[in-house]
């Protein structure tokens, strides 16, 4: 069945991501399907003219969606995206190796939804001039894939020095290690994730705060504007008052305190608007220092997943050698067995030699 469903459904792009889904339980956190990247493949089915996107991991369908027009795929980072299967009631997630890789596979999806949204609106002409189609649902690949048979060869020579637990403990050990590689490169993603908004906030506070300390030069040279012309009209009410009759009238004097009051006013909320501008700037250097911290998880968890890669090569070879020598004594075993069947069918014959010998 696998094979003739190939047959009619052709890929049309492939990419390889780390693949996540929503938890069910809180819509919020991400779950891996996956323990490594794998393959995430665009599939166009001819008959059908439906698009779909799968994945698989071993022989277990991790993403199997039907493209449709209301779908849409979102950047939420440098190096990640999610879209909606409503079908499914669920979230998928994609974490890529580098930036071009989500570029390249947001534009493909893009290209697919507009196809797939094409193709429906054919389908609903096409069915206004002919009769209804009968469109088959899309199979379950789960159903689909099958696990290849297991050979097993059951002989004398498979039961003779059979290192068995050092095999499991090799196996485990490089399962385990290989789990913690995995969790650490998960950890890695959201913490450049985190690392990458931080970012973009500090860009955002910067431009904020260059942008302030324009407007409160700009609102200094006013500030000194508006108090030598107090002064000034200060000054001159003064020297009216000096002058005894030749003073302004009531009303003058009235204009003069009411323009005064009004630039005290004006002086009183600049210089709250400069106390609440310094405020903001403390806040940029604790968002500063946030950042240097998740530079700084961010090198820790590289330098473990180095450190990790290296336990796993050196796991992979130890295992190779094992290997090897389990390959050499089963050889050398063989070659034993050979000898003795040699041996046991040379005292067989003599032991037929014998009996022809007594019996003379």
């Amino acid at each position: 069945m696998f094979a003739h469903h190939r047959e009619r459904e052709q890929p049309i792009f492939s990419a390889r991501a780390h693949v996540f889904q929503i938890d069910p339980a809180t819509k919020r956190n991400w779950i891996p399907a996956s323990k490594h990247a794998v393959t995430v493949s665009f599939f166009y089915d001819a008959n059908r003219n439906v698009y779909r996107i799968i994945s698989v991991g071993g022989t277990k369908a991790i993403i199997n969606c039907t493209v449709t027009p209301s779908m849409t795929f979102t950047k939420t980072s440098q190096k990640f995206g999610q879209w909606a299967d409503s079908r499914a009631n669920t979230v998928y997630g994609l974490g890529f190796a580098t930036e071009q890789q989500l570029h390249q596979f947001s534009e493909k999806f893009k290209e697919v939804k507009d196809a797939a949204r094409l193709a429906r609106e054919k389908s609903q002409d096409k069915e206004l001039a002919n009769t209804a189609l009968n469109i088959a649902a899309p199979q379950d690949l789960s159903d689909e894939l099958q696990s290849p048979p297991v050979m097993c060869v059951n002989g004398p020579e498979d039961k003779l020095f059979r290192s068995q637990s050092a095999d499991i403990t090799l196996s485990s050990e490089k399962e385990r290690i290989k789990k913690m590689l995995s969790e650490g490169s998960i950890c890695e993603m959201n913490l450049e994730t985190e690392f990458f908004t931080l970012q973009d906030s500090n860009a955002k506070l910067v431009a904020a705060l260059h942008e302030a300390n324009a407007n409160v030069e700009q609102w200094k040279k006013q500030l000194a504007a508006y108090q030598e012309e107090t002064e000034r009209l200060r000054e001159h009410v003064a020297e009216l008052e000096a002058h005894g009759g030749q003073g302004p009238s009531d009303l003058l004097k009235d204009e003069l305190t009411q323009s005064l009051e009004e630039l005290e006013a004006l002086l009183k909320a600049k210089d709250e608007e400069i106390h609440i501008l310094q405020s903001k700037k403390a806040d940029y250097q604790e968002m500063e220092h946030d950042r240097d911290e998740a530079i700084h998880r961010l090198r820790e968890m590289e330098m473990r997943n180095s450190e990790l890669e290296r336990r796993i090569q050196n796991t992979e070879q130890n295992l190779s050698n094992t290997l090897e020598d389990r390959d050499r004594m089963d050889n050398e075993i063989q070659r034993a067995i050979e000898i003795l069947d040699i041996k046991i069918f040379d005292l067989n014959d003599l032991r037929q030699s014998l009996l022809k010998l007594i019996e003379k």
